[in-house]
């Protein structure tokens, strides 16, 4: 499945929504004023575009994602690796490995999952 394009914004506004969901768009705006400083009709806005979008479900003022906050990480990792590392993951493995300072349990855990 292809995952839609996710600002930042909209993404922040993801994670608020995958916390709480299904909720209630009411009480959504509540949170998203709460935790991002958004009114009522901007939540609404975000809403309605990421509905139209394929990335959220309203069904009766009831509000569920369609895409997971996985789906979303995995789809803007494999937009940065092909723009950025153009397409390498040792390419991008390695500019990781050289600004991060892994401990060994990281490094473990890095080999663990190349090796499956």
């Amino acid at each position: 499945m292809d995952v839609p394009k996710i600002f930042e914004s909209e993404y922040r506004f993801c994670l608020v929504l995958w916390d709480n969901e299904p909720i209630a768009s009411s009480k959504l705006a509540l949170l998203c004023k709460e935790q991002l400083g958004w009114s009522r009709t901007t939540t609404y806005t975000v809403i309605k575009r990421l509905t139209e979008r394929g990335v959220l479900k309203n069904e009766n003022s009831i509000i569920s994602s369609l895409v997971t906050k996985q789906d979303v990480q995995v789809s803007e990792i494999d937009e940065m690796m092909d723009k950025t590392f153009e397409g390498s993951l040792p390419a991008f493995i390695a500019a990781f490995a050289k600004r991060q300072n892994l401990s060994d349990k990281d490094i473990e855990e890095i080999k663990r999952i190349i090796e499956k």
